[in-house]
């Protein structure tokens, strides 16, 4: 079966990188943006909430290893899908719920995986999060990749 990638975006992408590093099966992750008409944002310019970026995180994983579906069931255990455009202090359309899709397959379980969880009655108001086909990821400046990780924190485990 051949790596592939899903991008996320749930908020400061600085914890949701960590916690998605801890899954074996991920092989890698970056930070970045997308989503946004600007070519090659920098992270000054999308925290001003104009260019339309989300923070997001990409992962690279092997789906022999872990599915897409366990991805996505990390995705919505890692922030609250019913916050529009914030998570906790941080507000804004960069930190906006989103999944980002890289196949028909993907938007498809995406699309399911939020029908279920609305169907369930797991969240008391309904979830906000975009499922879009993928766009341009912008990977973010080298002093934001690992951010937690080089400064000896670590994330809340999933």
């Amino acid at each position: 079966m051949p790596i592939e990638k899903a991008t996320f975006g749930a908020g400061c992408f600085w914890g949701v990188q960590t916690r998605f590093d801890e899954l074996s099966g991920v092989l890698e992750t970056a930070v970045g943006y997308e989503g946004g008409a600007l070519e090659h944002p920098t992270y000054k310019e999308v925290c001003t909430d104009r260019t339309g970026h989300a923070e997001v995180v990409q992962v690279t994983f092997d789906p022999s290893r872990i599915s897409y579906d366990r991805l996505l069931d990390a995705f919505f255990s890692l922030h609250d899908p019913t916050q529009l455009n914030r998570q906790g202090p941080d507000w804004g359309t960069q930190y906006r719920s989103v999944i980002f899709t890289h196949s028909e397959q993907q938007a498809n379980a995406a699309q399911a995986k939020i029908a279920d969880l609305s169907a369930s009655g797991t969240y008391s108001r309904p979830i906000v999060t975009s499922v879009e086909p993928a766009q341009t990821f912008w990977k973010a400046e080298e002093y934001h990749q690992k951010y937690l990780e080089k400064r000896g924190m670590v994330a809340c485990h999933i």
